[in-house]
């Protein structure tokens, strides 16, 4: 369900940016830093994937996120998982209350298809741009290629399935202002695109922008929502901790 997003101080902000819509970035995010994704004019999308920083052959795997945590959507108390069953990071707050971890980023048949084509020879800025290939600039950046792109978490975006297991995307959803706490377990390469979601309904090209804030977050306590949020939480922060060398045996 969405909450209020607790206030950060400005002594605690790290450092501050902006996604434009349609736009790409990517960056190293350390253990102990949460990221704030905030949607500032409502009805973003933000396609996001995770790597562990020292070791990118370990990323985010959507299948294990969902079957641990028994659901088909992301929000606050659920975390992240690795292919490893390492946690790389945790949903501390939302006042989304849905995020699609199901559709993947949208590609370039799926963007031509519904606005057509602007190339940037032609339209300079204003040209169309897809997730996926916007994905794939920034794993490029680090060394990584079309093998490394997985399925991806839909940020701001919700999509549910019916009874006869068809998809369908919810316009809308997310508001102006609307904010999800990324709180990294783990140090992470993460990439985000602010393209369209592949099952938008708009018939305009015009995606939303993405702030973005990263600031110092405490350690997990004992007793931290997501770690409780189930019992595979639990195993999942402890193979981490053991990772950093931070678990009691």
């Amino acid at each position: 369900m969405p909450t209020a997003l607790p206030e950060i101080t400005a002594n605690a902000v790290l450092w501050q940016d902006l996604i434009p819509g349609g736009a790409h970035w990517s960056g190293i995010v350390r253990r102990g830093t949460t990221l704030r994704l905030t949607d500032l004019n409502g009805g973003a999308n933000c396609s996001a994937i995770f790597f562990n920083q020292e070791e990118k052959l370990e990323r985010y795997n959507m299948a294990d996120t969902l079957k641990a945590q028994h659901t088909a959507h992301l929000t606050q108390g659920h975390v992240c998982y690795s292919d490893m069953g390492r946690v790389l990071c945790s949903i501390s707050a939302d006042s989304v209350g849905w995020h699609d971890p199901l559709c993947g980023p949208s590609s370039a048949d799926d963007i031509r298809q519904k606005f057509g084509e602007r190339r940037f020879q032609a339209a300079r800025n204003e040209m169309v741009r897809n997730g996926r290939d916007g994905l794939l600039i920034e794993l490029a950046k680090w060394g990584l290629g079309k093998q490394d792109l997985v399925a991806t978490v839909n940020f701001f975006s919700k999509v549910w399935v019916d009874d006869d297991g068809q998809f369908h995307f919810v316009p809308n959803h997310s508001q102006p202002g609307a904010a999800v706490d990324l709180r990294f377990e783990m140090n992470c390469l993460v990439a985000f695109s602010t393209a369209p979601h592949p099952l938008t309904e708009a018939r305009d090209y015009q995606p939303g922008a993405i702030g973005v804030s990263a600031f110092r977050t405490d350690p997990v306590a004992p007793d931290d929502p997501c770690r409780m949020s189930c019992a595979e939480n639990g195993r999942g922060f402890y193979n981490t901790e053991r990772y950093f060398c931070g678990a009691t045996l």
